[in-house]
């Protein structure tokens, strides 16, 4: 009876997915908006020739690394965070095809590096230093999450299937950081934390694109801020790439 009942909403989300509506027509309704919640227009129903609202729930689903004094893609891939953000579109031209997009966001981004992050309280400095034969632990990474207001200048075809692009940034507050190590000592596993750096960075800027097709989009983004203040650290600045999804 489950069984049934999933098949039966899969075939139906693929019948609406695969209709062919540019949002247009006469019988082409404000109700076609991208994402599972475009029936969905407010708490009173929408004005007659009001624009099409998109985009204003997204989720990105990145791979998290860094650029600098240690190159990207040399970090496990297994680094993989979400960002989420609730956004303000606000229609700049008619039909919707410009719009200014604000918003706040949260984003988790751990980075599974696997080697040390030499921590000195003396001297306020984080240093990156690969693993060696001495080194008890087998995997290691650093999280961490901030809120930001994000800010994007959006285009987009007028219709319902239409190609997209966004350009913005963010600028917030790097809530917390953390440093674990797994080890694995006489058959037993042990975990350590370390929770803040003496210079991990709290404000955090960045700059950010999403290319896509109505829901779905490639998405990348590049810290300006150095994820550790002093100059006597190891220099990084993070990075992330990905896939969003816009639910609203």
């Amino acid at each position: 009876m489950v069984k049934g009942v999933i098949i039966a909403i899969v075939c139906g989300f693929s019948f609406f997915a695969s209709a062919q509506f540019d949002g247009r027509g006469e019988n082409e309704t404000s109700r076609f908006r991208p994402g599972v919640m475009w029936f969905f227009s407010g708490y009173r129903p929408a004005e007659e020739g009001k624009p099409n609202k998109f985009d204003r729930l997204i989720f990105d689903l990145t791979y998290n690394d860094w650029v600098g004094e240690q190159g990207p893609f040399q970090n496990s891939w297994a680094s993989i965070g979400l960002n989420t953000s609730l956004m303000f579109d606000i229609p700049l031209t008619q039909g919707n095809k410009v719009s200014f997009g604000v918003g706040i966001s949260h984003q988790y981004t751990p980075i599974r590096h696997n080697n040390h992050l030499v921590i000195d309280d003396v001297a306020n400095t984080t240093t990156f230093v690969l693993k060696d034969s001495t080194d008890l632990f087998y995997k290691s990474s650093l999280s961490g999450n901030s809120f930001s207001i994000p800010i994007e200048l959006r285009f987009r075809n007028e219709s319902w299937k239409h190609f997209k692009f966004h350009i913005g940034g963010k600028i917030g507050y790097q809530v917390s950081m953390m440093a674990k190590y797994g080890s694995k000592i006489d058959g037993h596993k042990y975990i350590d934390k370390r929770y803040g750096f003496p210079d991990q960075a709290k404000l955090v800027y960045s700059a950010h694109i999403r290319v896509g097709i109505r829901n779905w989009a490639i998405f990348a983004s590049y810290n300006f801020n150095r994820l550790f203040t002093n100059s006597n650290s190891t220099k990084l600045n993070l990075i992330q790439m990905g896939l969003s999804i816009s639910l609203f």
